[in-house]
């Protein structure tokens, strides 16, 4: 018998995730990853991993065994009771985690579900710059990357269509701004599942960025048009030339509801006509047949089954009642210097800056003891973990003090990771559970904890200047005087 492929899965339990699992099947053992992959039951073909890509030993626990990856990742919601952090800076630690973790169990083929990337990229909001950025990340490491551009998905979850909906069901007249002439490629959640699922294993793919788009081309006004017409609704239609983007994004967020993290990033991405580019289009995959009024009718259908159906919490998205914070923060390094420098650079930077009130021991294996004057116990204990970093790579387990709750289990930790290919550097803290008061962390030491990452910022961005100036100088040259 012959033996079927392993395809890991991340966000098994998602929107698109949840659809392709399904398809796969039939044809392949799947490696569902979600981070609630242990409650769920296994069956023949499907064995459900719980996996937080935010830890790379996770991630790379996650990818054991597995022949292709598919990667359905993209962090528009908060991770933690707290979280400090811009998406684009959270999506790219994911995608490097997935990258490293794949490249180490020798994944043979990532496959990237991504949006369509218009052809002047100097412009790019901040959704689609991100997506580019991890499209770059995951193929860093060596690992062959298929990246799937779409424009918007026609389908009953996800984010893009049922907001459109929801604008179509309250509004009693539309009033369209400017942004909804733009022009996208709409394609069928049905379609987007065949271009994923005829990419795994294709060699010929391999390497490359497909745009994939629906039989029509098509601005938001006509989808919205034709949506209500779906439902049976015919509202008037009044066009506003001046309402701009960044109203925009604040009037759709209170009209659907919304979070703003999913409904800014996405609204601000429509300035851009989202067409897929034929040179960029595969005979075999990119071209879905399914017209837009028969994939909304069909993903309408859909949510009303949905919405018949008992409403459970197992959504992988909420958040859990641990009170842990996530604090993510982007830096410029200067330049021949790496992650593990930065760490080091780090410690002892902070320990001039607190000076009188703090000091920061720090011994020959590199373990950080923050206390304040006068007070033998440390309010923080940072460990270096040798055996999971390198010169990109910077990690610190937090391992005692007053201001942290160490229990059985705890994974509370600094990273600095550079990012690959740059000079650019992210400083992140995960899972760390502080031991004030809720309300007290807020207001104090969270606040405190971004005022040190912007002046530490600044400090960088100093010794960088000082470095061109010193080049530019060039040196200095001696003069010999003749008689």
């Amino acid at each position: 018998m012959e033996q079927r492929e392993k395809i890991a899965l991340t966000g098994a339990s998602g929107y698109i995730g949840n659809n392709l699992l399904q398809k796969l099947t039939g044809y392949s053992d799947v490696i569902a990853l979600s981070r609630n992959g242990d409650d769920r039951e296994n069956s023949e073909h499907v064995e459900w991993r719980s996996c937080d890509l935010y830890s790379l030993d996770s991630a790379e626990k996650g990818l054991q065994g597995a022949d292709y990856a598919v990667y359905l990742v993209h962090s528009m919601m908060p991770s933690a009771k707290l979280t400090q952090a811009k998406f684009e800076d959270m999506d790219l630690i994911l995608a490097d985690n997935f990258a490293r973790a794949a490249k180490k169990n020798g994944v043979k083929q990532i496959i990237y579900m991504s949006g369509i990337i218009p052809q002047d990229t100097e412009e790019l909001s901040r959704h689609l710059k991100s997506r580019l950025e991890v499209e770059k990340v995951l193929g860093a490491y060596g690992t062959p990357v298929t990246t799937i551009r779409a424009g918007l998905i026609v389908g009953p979850k996800g984010s893009s269509f049922p907001i459109l909906t929801k604008l179509v069901k309250r509004l009693p007249m539309m009033l369209l701004p400017k942004w909804t002439r733009t022009k996208t490629h709409p394609i069928a959640l049905k379609d987007v599942l065949t271009a994923l699922k005829k990419s795994i294993g294709n060699k010929k793919l391999s390497g490359k960025s497909i745009d994939v788009g629906g039989p029509e081309v098509m601005t938001y006004e006509e989808m919205m048009i034709q949506t209500a017409e779906v439902m049976g609704r015919k509202p008037k239609v009044f066009e506003i030339p001046l309402m701009t983007v960044t109203l925009s994004r604040l009037w759709v967020s209170l009209i659907t509801q919304s979070p703003r993290s999913t409904v800014y990033p996405l609204i601000e991405s429509l300035k851009h006509p989202m067409v897929a580019q034929k040179e960029n289009m595969d005979d075999e995959i990119s071209y879905g047949q399914t017209p837009f009024k028969e994939a909304a009718k069909e993903a309408l259908e859909e949510e009303k089954k949905e919405q018949k159906k008992k409403k459970t919490a197992s959504s992988s998205s909420k958040i859990s009642g641990v009170s842990d914070v996530r604090s993510v923060q982007r830096i410029l390094l200067p330049e021949g210097k790496d992650a593990d420098w930065t760490g080091d650079h780090y410690m002892n930077w902070l320990s001039k800056l607190a000076r009188p009130l703090l000091e920061v021991e720090t011994n020959q294996q590199r373990v950080s003891r923050f206390r304040l004057i006068g007070f033998k116990k440390p309010i923080m204990e940072l460990s270096y973990a040798p055996e999971r970093s390198s010169s990109n790579r910077a990690l610190y387990y937090i391992t005692g003090g007053s201001f942290a709750k160490i229990m059985d289990g705890s994974r509370g930790r600094i990273e600095f990771r550079q990012i690959p290919g740059t000079q650019e550097c992210i400083i992140a803290i995960h899972e760390y559970r502080p031991s004030l008061p809720w309300i007290l962390y807020r207001i104090s030491q969270a606040k405190v904890h971004i005022i040190v990452m912007y002046l530490y910022k600044r400090h960088l961005q100093h010794l960088i200047e000082k470095s061109e100036e010193h080049k530019q100088e060039g040196p200095v040259k001696k003069v010999v005087h003749m008689n």
